[in-house]
């Protein structure tokens, strides 16, 4: 089977499992999707999820969350990995949307990636998930299924996404990207599959008895 062939079939077997793709982080706008994202870095979306009512109750708008000493953000996001890093950002984040932005979310990459805390896939999934900008945000489980799927060579994160958006048509990137995401969770996990074993990966390579090794971005 060609790479273009499997592409379109994962994208036949995926709308299949995932018809509907609603967004893992709980959020109300595109500001509190922005510093969900943002927390979400090397924690899972569940974690996130617990700790964000309260923080939102307290920060729901920039100007809300820019007037909370970051003392009290940490103490509600004090569960995550890398708390302390995080308050910072979500704190001076909210005063450059004052400063630069009049209080409103960029949508823009460039603009997103000028924030604190704000790196490429973080930017990608509010564009695509707030202002709906075809985006492809590449996350673990998507680098590694990419790779699985004979997608992606998986030198990096930056050439996964690329070969993706090559092999994709651009109108489904906003709703793939979170099936593959769903798909990793729950079927091709990274010890619950090594390409052999889910029935995607048995359908697209049946003839396939090795294990197929993935580099983590």
């Amino acid at each position: 089977m060609r790479k273009q062939e499997r592409a379109a079939l994962i994208m036949q077997r995926l709308e299949e499992h995932y018809p509907e793709t609603p967004v893992p982080l709980d959020h109300s706008d595109a500001f509190t999707l922005l510093i969900a994202v943002l927390l979400s870095a090397q924690c899972t979306d569940k974690k996130v999820n617990e700790v964000t009512p309260a923080l939102f109750a307290a920060g729901p708008t920039p100007a809300a969350m820019a007037a909370l000493p970051e003392t009290e953000i940490l103490a509600h996001i004090r569960q995550l990995g890398l708390a302390r890093t995080k308050a910072k950002h979500v704190k001076r984040l909210a005063e450059l949307l004052l400063e630069r932005h009049a209080g409103e979310v960029p949508c823009s990459f460039a603009a997103l990636e000028a924030l604190p805390g704000v790196g490429h896939k973080t930017a990608s999934v509010v564009m695509a998930q707030a202002f709906g900008v075809p985006a492809f945000p590449v996350d673990t489980h998507i680098h590694r299924l990419a790779q699985r799927w004979g997608l992606s060579s998986g030198v990096s994160v930056a050439r996964t996404e690329t070969d993706l958006q090559r092999l994709f048509p651009r109108q489904a990137w906003n709703k793939l990207h979170l099936q593959i995401i769903f798909y990793g969770r729950e079927h091709c996990t990274a010890r619950g599959c090594d390409g052999t074993v889910c029935g995607l990966c048995r359908e697209l390579f049946p003839n396939r008895r090795k294990p197929v090794p993935w580099h983590k971005p």
